[in-house]
């Protein structure tokens, strides 16, 4: 598989409170980017994979949900999260 649990360890450390806290804002975004990543480099070669893109257009929603969330509340934690990332916007 592509993500194994130490990389979500990873994720989890580097861009939440610890590896342990799966549930912050900051985090969950970080891991729907890199399955986003993931998902859009699996599309480019399999072009008519219409479930992967489907799943991709799920994932890139709820991730604009999350980051809408995060802007509302604390527009600091916003800001530092989407340069980490490198994302738009």
């Amino acid at each position: 598989m592509y993500l194994a649990s130490e990389k979500k360890k990873d994720i989890f450390k580097e861009y939440g409170k610890s590896e342990f806290d799966t549930g912050s804002t900051e985090g969950q975004v970080a891991l729907f980017t890199y399955r986003i990543k993931h998902l859009t480099g699996h599309l480019k070669k399999n072009k008519k994979d219409l479930a992967t893109e489907r799943s991709l257009v799920r994932l890139v929603g709820k991730r604009r949900k999350l980051l809408d969330y995060l802007k509302s509340n604390n527009i600091e934690r916003y800001r530092e999260i989407i340069k980490k990332l490198g994302l738009r916007k």
